[in-house]
């Protein structure tokens, strides 16, 4: 069961564990008329059987295109791999053929996109399109198939399933839409699942559904899942274990209960800083970080943050620090963390 999962530690700490996916030193640049842009710089993660980990930053913190990449999802060119390894069930994801990964994609890992309404094919009904991966990746009939899309329509919370097969993507609403996608994620059962955003355009009430959805999910199938967000507040509510992204690089790795309790980055805190107030007497104005995200044009060669970073000092400025233990499982790039553990 999913709940008694074991939660996974972040590389620095050590323990690297029993891993479902496995992550090390992934590097994705894209390259621009004047150079490249270095979206994903040395990322390293792993992830556990039944785990959820969720991935947080500012948007062009590379999050989307770190996960985008571990299944070559990324359009190449203009983007290029340069660096790193994705190990899942003892192969490397970026050594294999085309062919070979379309065969993983779907049993192996599931992705949710952040925008249904651009991944779904308009001009297929929603049936074909979960159809479609149950009969190429799991080999069933063209009626078993059917049924097993209905059956999964029903597991996300749409009435009338096996009607509602027959309907095309624009005939759902925004939030069924995303269920829809959860559902095609989901046909081949896989062992990760990774969700981009999944609710970011949502109302809360379908938000709310949404993420209770997955938990139940998480708890009947024990798959992992990659969460990527930048809502504290979803990530509070949902995760095991939380990965801070900023400049295309992990700044911050923790169990969800210490990173909240003990941020140990200074981009984490003023994350946090910038959460509203859960106290409805107060009206305080909404904290902003100061200043801009980096322009990724050149890896880092100093700590991406710096420049916004209040405690920034000069080593800061002419050094990028590697992931630094904090405490057993809770890791921080940042000088201040040095000897912290």
């Amino acid at each position: 069961m999913l709940d008694d999962a074991a939660t996974a530690q972040p590389r620095a700490s050590g323990e690297a564990g029993e891993a479902v996916l496995s992550v090390e030193g992934l590097t994705t640049l894209f390259g621009v008329t004047d150079g490249a842009i270095h979206a994903v710089n040395d990322v390293s993660f792993s992830l556990r059987p039944g785990e959820l980990l969720g991935v947080v930053g500012e948007s062009g913190s590379g999050k989307s295109v770190t996960m985008m990449s571990l299944l070559r999802l990324i359009p190449s060119p203009p983007a290029r791999i340069t660096a790193g390894r994705v190990m899942f069930e003892g192969r490397d994801l970026l050594a294999l053929s085309p062919a070979e990964l379309r065969a993983v994609r779907g049993p192996g890992v599931g992705f949710v996109f952040q925008d249904p309404m651009t991944s779904l094919n308009p001009v297929f009904t929603v049936g074909f399109q979960i159809i479609e991966p149950l009969r190429e990746h799991m080999g069933l009939s063209k009626k078993a198939a059917r049924a097993r899309a209905a059956e999964l329509l029903a597991v996300v919370g749409i009435p009338s399933p096996d009607k509602r097969l027959d309907d095309y993507p624009h005939q759902f609403s925004g939030g069924m839409r995303q269920r829809v996608m959860i559902a095609i994620a989901l046909a081949c059962e896989p062992k990760v699942l990774i969700a981009d955003e999944p609710t970011t355009a949502l109302d809360v009430t379908i938000q709310a559904q949404i993420l209770e959805l997955v938990k139940d999910l998480r708890r009947r199938l024990g798959m992992a899942v990659v969460w990527i967000t930048h809502d504290l507040g979803v990530v509070a509510g949902i995760a095991d274990r939380v990965m801070v992204m900023y400049g295309g690089q992990v700044v911050e790795n923790a169990e969800v209960g210490a990173l909240f309790e003990n941020p140990a980055h200074p981009y984490t805190r003023a994350l946090m800083e910038t959460l509203p107030s859960v106290e409805g007497a107060r009206r305080e104005k909404l904290r902003t970080i100061e200043g801009q995200p980096p322009i990724m044009t050149r890896r880092p060669a100093a700590c991406p943050f710096a420049p916004r970073c209040a405690q920034a000092h000069d080593r800061c400025l002419a050094a990028n620090p590697p992931l630094l233990q904090v405490a057993p499982g809770h890791a921080s790039a940042c000088w201040l963390a040095e000897g912290a553990a």
